[in-house]
């Protein structure tokens, strides 16, 4: 059995949608980022990095496996059973370098985007378009890719569901899928398969991305603490 410690946002659904795709057994545990449940001694311990997701796998070989990073835990899932990351050299290495893309940059750049496109209370201009801008360049990266291959790296992978969760709120970065037509045929393609599907659905009862955070959760959220949404000293 693995344990999942998740909450439903891009990064935690990478692991969801791998897990089904696998059918690998596990449950979940929340992580609610929005209350602080990320910087608890119980759930430091697990994730020193104080971010979701993390898992435990309770059969790794001669102990527990405490893992956490989204990149690290599609690549482990993926050795572990055997599926959605090949085994020979060339073509593993061809899905991992689009793992560490999504994970280096279409992620970090798109959760900035949100952040200040969405959430922060400023309209502050360059923040705003040196985001929205990088997630463009990012999808042009994604589409030119995707003009020669049906997926990322060819075949369908781990590579696919570390990028389609961030995908999913292409909106929320400011970007027009029509302006990137390979990626939105490959992003209607992989949101057809059951698994994901299913991965995608786990902990739609557990937030409500529509519902406005409260000021304290937002300090929580983005790590404010002692400080102003403004990014002031309290």
């Amino acid at each position: 059995m693995i344990d999942l410690y998740f909450w439903p946002t891009g990064n935690g659904k990478k692991i969801s949608i791998m897990l089904e795709e696998c059918g690998l057994p596990y449950r979940v545990n929340p992580v609610n980022i929005n209350k602080g449940d990320q910087s608890t001694p119980e759930y430091l311990s697990i994730n020193p990095n104080g971010k979701m997701p993390a898992i435990v796998d309770h059969d790794a070989p001669g102990c527990p496996l405490v893992l956490f990073e989204s990149g690290a835990i599609l690549q482990y899932l993926g050795e572990k059973s055997g599926q959605f990351l090949p085994q020979d050299l060339h073509g593993k290495y061809a899905v991992l370098q689009w793992v560490y893309w999504q994970v280096a940059g279409l992620g970090p750049n798109a959760g900035q985007a949100h952040h200040f496109l969405r959430y922060y209370p400023e309209r502050l201009e360059y923040p705003m378009h040196r985001f929205q801008s990088e997630v463009k360049r990012l999808y042009t990266v994604m589409d030119e890719q995707l003009a020669k291959h049906e997926y990322l790296a060819g075949a369908y992978s781990i590579a696919d569901m570390a990028a389609w969760p961030w995908v999913v709120r292409w909106d929320w970065q400011g970007q027009n899928l029509d302006d990137h037509p390979h990626v939105k045929r490959w992003f209607e393609t992989v949101g057809t398969r059951p698994g994901v599907q299913r991965g995608a659905a786990v902990g739609a009862d557990l937030a409500n991305f529509n519902q406005q955070l409260s000021d304290e959760d937002k300090k929580r959220l983005f790590n404010l603490r002692n400080q102003d949404l403004g990014g002031k000293p309290a």
